[in-house]
């Protein structure tokens, strides 16, 4: 027969399993030696914070532009209204982040020439699919069916036409701290069999929110630490806000100018054209004379490194063939901004005269 324990056994159990006596077995933290009693903070050396707080408010604002940027472009392209919404910006290691997204998924590896490294653009597929459907005449449905496979080589290209604006949106947010000069070199399904930094690497993930009507999915800009190192400086919120480019001063713009005015360049004349035929080119001859429906007063074209510069008259200057300058040769852009010019000068003209009259 088992034991019974007694009223003040019952008691002792009770208090020694009482939060008062929790409280007093909790561990503390130990204080450091000559530190005046102060505690010791934990760091985890797995996940070291290599970026600052400030460095991560300016990846905040630097990136809310963005998402308006590329939320406009992708709504102009789909015909319909996208919104694009920054949900976070944190660091954390590279296997971390890979291991956080699904699989199969739309990875995207970009080389930026600018940075001198990797960037990762990620795609879930429960925004991409949907999108294509929008493109290729769908997006009647509200609720679509998310299909658990890889990208086929239609979906890939169109994939293409997202990326492309993303990365024009990037280029453009950029534009005040570098030229990422991005391009994609590799898209996946796997997200595990892209490698672009080691494991423990710390890389900075950007998520945004894409909203199409009731349909929701994640995008993931994964940017490695190492990459943006260089622009550590420039990334602080004080210095980024008021970062422009460095205008080049008079010195370098003379120094470009002379260099550039010394510059060797092409230039032909176009004579004539005609057509013979293969018969008569096998028997042309050394004197034989080739007719076309050239005037021989009718100007010539003068091209400069392959683009039409001005009109010319041929002739001989010093018992050597040369050519004299004509006139301009007005290019597209040109009239284009001359016929600018004009409906903007009688719009003034109008504006003025209307004005007195009332």
């Amino acid at each position: 027969m088992a034991d019974v324990l007694s009223q003040g056994e019952v008691e002792s159990l009770l208090a020694a399993l009482g939060p008062g006596n929790k409280k007093k077995k909790k561990n503390k933290p130990a204080a450091a030696p000559g530190s005046g009693g102060r505690a010791i903070n934990v760091y985890d050396f797995k996940r070291p914070e290599r970026v600052s707080k400030e460095q991560m408010r300016a990846f905040q604002a630097l990136h809310d532009g963005f998402g308006r940027e590329f939320g406009a472009s992708l709504s102009s392209m789909l015909r319909t209204i996208v919104e694009v919404k920054l949900i976070s910006v944190d660091q954390l290691t590279y296997s971390e982040f890979v291991f956080s997204v699904e699989n199969p998924t739309c990875f995207n590896l970009m080389r930026s020439d600018g940075l001198d490294g990797h960037l990762i653009l990620d795609l879930n597929p429960t925004i991409i699919f949907p999108i294509f459907d929008r493109l290729l005449g769908g997006g009647k449905e509200s609720r679509h069916a998310i299909p658990s496979r890889p990208l086929t080589d239609i979906e890939t290209r169109l994939v293409g036409r997202i990326t492309d604006l993303a990365i024009k949106g990037l280029e453009n947010a950029w534009d005040r701290l570098c030229e990422l000069k991005l391009s994609v070199v590799q898209v996946e399904s796997n997200p595990q069999l892209v490698q672009i930094v080691p494991p423990n690497e710390v890389i900075v993930l950007i998520s945004f929110e894409l909203t199409m009507g009731d349909t929701r999915g994640i995008m993931n800009l994964c940017i490695p630490f190492n990459t943006i190192e260089p622009l550590a400086g420039k990334l602080s919120s004080d210095t980024w806000s008021a970062y422009t480019k460095k205008s080049a001063d008079t010195r370098q713009r003379l120094n470009l100018e002379t260099h550039m005015g010394s510059a060797g360049v092409e230039v032909i004349v176009h004579l004539a054209e005609t057509k013979i035929s293969a018969g008569e080119l096998a028997t042309l001859a050394v004197g034989d004379i080739i007719t076309t429906e050239q005037e021989q007063t009718s100007p010539l074209t003068l091209l400069v490194e392959g683009h039409p510069m001005f009109t010319a008259y041929p002739g001989v200057l010093k018992w050597k063939k040369a050519v004299r300058i004509g006139e301009v040769i007005s290019r597209p852009q040109d009239l284009v901004e001359q016929k600018v010019r004009e409906a903007e000068a009688q719009a003034a003209e109008s504006g003025a005269s209307i004005e007195p009259a009332g």
